[in-house]
């Protein structure tokens, strides 16, 4: 996958590129990732890329033409969609993440100050996705966050490539609870199920134990479409319908 993003703190991205799974989808060239700053854009000797909103108000707006001029040098290099993180955009879901890690390619836009001018919006970009009802200083940590949940979808990337299908909301529910060793810890022990070694009691036992907790902690997953649950006869789950 060919991510380009366009940012001013390129710096930041090196705990995609230098960490964790995102450094290794790197290394085995699962992903290649390239950086715009809009400064290099910039014509004035103080490489300005913000200045205050027309109307009046707090805060300052990112200025149009640097960060037109970084969008499209990374679009001759990459033809994927424009995707501006945006606390206006639409929430990012698994799902989402699914349908991304299924393009080749992407551009990723992160604003700063108060946004960026809505010509660009209007112009060059495709889709807005936020991270949540909240607002952070700038788009660099939704980016990074957009960036961990599509690499780990990719094909090899993770060392088990049951991984993926096994996390939150992968089902439409949220994952059971998870145990490792010791075998009793604090006076508490692991579920008998889990170390008896039947495999389908233990399928038959997480997907109970996702459903109860999705019931618990988010029951709103359960009424959408791509919840599951299992019956006490079955070996796997079902569509919820």
């Amino acid at each position: 996958m060919n991510i380009a993003v366009v940012t001013l703190f390129a710096g930041m991205f090196r705990a995609v590129s230098e960490f964790g799974i995102s450094a290794r989808a790197v290394r085995q060239g699962a992903l290649q990732l390239r950086l715009w700053n809009p400064r290099d854009f910039t014509e004035d000797a103080h490489r300005s890329v913000d200045d205050k909103p027309y109307g009046g108000g707090a805060g300052m707006v990112m200025k149009p033409r640097p960060l037109a001029r970084a969008i499209d040098a990374a679009r001759r290099e990459n033809d994927g969609p424009v995707v501006y993180l945006s606390p206006q955009g639409a929430r990012l879901t698994q799902p989402m993440l699914q349908e991304l890690a299924a393009t080749p390619a992407m551009i990723l836009v992160c604003g700063r100050y108060a946004g960026i001018d809505e010509r660009i919006v209007d112009s060059r970009v495709t889709r807005e996705i936020s991270l949540g009802d909240y607002v952070l200083s700038g788009g660099e940590l939704a980016a990074m966050a957009l960036i961990d949940g599509v690499v780990r979808l990719l094909p090899g990337v993770l060392g088990n490539a049951d991984s993926a299908g096994n996390d939150s909301f992968a089902a439409g529910l949220l994952c059971g609870p998870q145990y490792t060793r010791p075998e009793v810890f604090e006076g508490r022990a692991v579920p008998e199920v889990l170390v008896r070694g039947d495999h389908q009691a233990i399928r038959q036992w997480r997907a109970r134990q996702a459903q109860a907790r999705t019931r618990a902690r988010r029951p709103d997953l359960l009424a959408a479409p791509a919840a599951r649950i299992i019956s006490a006869n079955e070996d796997e789950p079902e569509q919820n319908l």
